[in-house]
């Protein structure tokens, strides 16, 4: 049958996933009948014994880690005072107690900040004071950050794994300690209430909250449970017998929505073993694959390319995995074929989602990804895409113009920017600033983007971030930044710069890594004696620019970092 046969189906009436229509904020939206209401509900579901994290030594069963963020919810609302729609920042690497306290903020009903942990203390003092945070999870590397801020009234301090604790913190471990075993504290949590706020770089300016509710979340999960059975059944094959142990190796941030919402949440529904690393290592996970019998592993191009060459140079049984999936980045289409050529049972998956959309949008695997692999596959069955003209006009199937999607997975705006709100949706639709084309077929390709962002092995960057980061330099007068093609990351940061005489490169980066995170830092910048050049209105050739900067590396005259 074919796809949409497939998915018609599955979503039929009584159905596990039927589709019925629910005005959401004016709006019609199809949504998932018999969807958990909530992610407390979703992660009530999953209180059985089964090993769930698993984190260097450490083991949690999945009734554990709903025991122990009932505890640190009760924590909360007791000695912290938290109530529903209150902020609750996590700022750490992918420990346990990030989860923990995901689940704990999630379920009483305030609202999880997923904090770029890679933040400098410029970005994390804005971050926490933007959302106005009531309480900061934090371990020892982001507290160190937190020191070199401004005092910030108000906030809570939550040390996680810390060997230095500032003045009126607590530790997590004491806090755990004393309090008994108990449910979930009872508050009353509905689908369309704000679950989580992700920050994203934007084209100008300070990163944007990107606010999303229970609906938005869960409808993403299922979307991707749907996908994958209307995916076997089109395909006419038997779906692979399924593990014994389900295990997912969780080597993306998890304040990125493909960490948190691709990897971690679900595998609430697959009831699957979660294993942490702390940072990535290609070769510790193709260890970590072997030793744990890993079945899915979700990471940008970057990541998966290097499971890749390790995969080819190392004499290891990889032959657990299943899914090699994709997100964040597109793929080469070779490495597409790598992927299915260097693992026994995996199939090569990917698709094309947005923090705004909550990582869903479209989806594609297998045959159809090797048949199509420069695509980033057919549209989820709760959104609906469309590509326009400059006016706003649909162009013809084929044609080239601005993506814009709306639908059950879209979030609902920008944390306090009513006015980037105006900007970005349009009768409902959202504008996604990428330049796309649909075939007759549905399959959706990225060719371009309007907005002003470079994306490095997944990582969104804003240009204006960067720009003006440099321009605080007393010796930059002019600065552009763009993106310079990277074959492992997608994209390098890249920067043209006008300045004074006495301008050195190298200390200009070095000046910088106290005002942007490391992966925000120009790999390569150049220098022009001259002032930059401008259109009629003032506004810098910022292409002309970067096609010259390409031309300059090609031939070897500007050295990366």
């Amino acid at each position: 049958m074919t796809r949409d046969e497939a998915i018609a189906q599955l979503t039929a009436h009584g159905q596990p996933y039927e589709l019925g229509d629910l005005n959401i904020h004016g709006a019609n939206s199809r949504v998932f009948v018999n969807a958990p209401p909530t992610l407390r509900d979703l992660f009530a579901t999953a209180v059985s014994d089964k090993t769930f994290i698993v984190f260097e030594a450490e083991r949690l069963s999945f009734a554990q880690t709903q025991a122990q963020a009932a505890r640190l919810a009760h924590v909360l609302q007791t000695h912290y005072g938290v109530t529903k729609g209150d902020r609750i920042a996590i700022s750490m690497r992918n420990f346990p107690e990030w989860i923990l306290a995901f689940t704990a903020a999630t379920a009483i009903g305030a609202i999880a900040v997923a904090m770029n942990a890679l933040w400098q203390p410029d970005e994390m003092a804005y971050g926490l004071t933007n959302c106005g945070a009531r309480v900061l999870f934090a371990d020892q590397e982001r507290l160190d950050r937190l020191a070199r801020c401004a005092p910030l009234p108000g906030l809570d301090v939550i040390a996680v794994r810390a060997t230095t604790v500032p003045a009126g913190a607590a530790r997590f471990e004491d806090l755990l300690g004393p309090v008994p075993d108990m449910a979930m504290p009872m508050v009353d949590v509905q689908p369309d209430d704000p679950a989580t706020i992700f920050y994203t770089s934007g084209s100008t300016g300070h990163p944007k909250g990107v606010v999303s509710s229970h609906r938005n979340i869960i409808s993403a999960l299922l979307s991707w449970e749907l996908d994958a059975q209307a995916a076997v059944m089109a395909e006419g094959v038997e779906p692979p017998p399924p593990s014994d142990e389900p295990a997912a190796l969780l080597a993306v941030p998890l304040f990125h929505v493909t960490g948190s919402h691709a990897v971690y949440l679900q595998s609430y529904r697959a009831q699957r073993k979660l294993v942490c690393m702390y940072k990535w290592d290609p070769e510790q996970a193709a260890g970590i694959i072997e030793q744990e019998r890993i079945t899915a592993f979700v990471a940008p191009a970057a990541m998966t390319g290097d499971l890749v060459r390790v995969a080819r140079a190392m004499n290891r049984d990889l032959a657990s995995l299943v899914a090699v999936g994709g997100g964040g980045a597109p793929r080469a289409p070779e490495q597409v074929r790598q992927i299915d050529a260097s693992f026994a049972k995996a199939a090569p998956i990917t698709g094309w989602g947005m923090t705004e959309t909550n990582a869903i949008g479209t989806g594609i695997g297998g045959a159809d990804y090797l048949a199509h692999a420069a695509s980033s596959g057919r549209c989820s069955a709760v959104l609906q895409l469309k590509v326009v003209d400059p006016e706003g006009a649909a162009v013809p199937v084929g044609e080239r113009g601005e993506l814009l999607v709306r639908g059950t997975s879209v979030f609902a705006g920008y944390w306090n920017r009513p006015e980037v709100n105006a900007e970005v949706f349009v009768d409902g639709w959202f504008r996604t600033g990428d330049v796309a084309t649909i075939d007759a077929e549905g399959y959706l390709y990225i060719v371009d983007r309007i907005k002003d962002l470079i994306i490095r092995g997944g990582e969104n960057i804003g240009c204006g971030q960067v720009e003006a980061a440099l321009l605080m330099h007393p010796d930059v007068f002019e600065a552009a930044v763009y993106a310079v093609p990277d074959e492992r990351l997608g994209e390098e940061v890249g920067a043209t710069v006008h300045g004074a005489a006495t301008l050195d490169t190298e200390a200009l980066r070095a000046f910088l890594q106290g005002h942007l995170a490391r992966f925000e830092v120009p790999r390569y910048i150049l220098t022009s004696a001259d002032p930059l050049p401008r259109t009629a209105s003032g506004k810098v050739l910022k292409r002309q620019l970067r096609d010259e900067a390409l031309v300059t590396l090609g031939q070897g005259t500007a050295a990366p970092a």
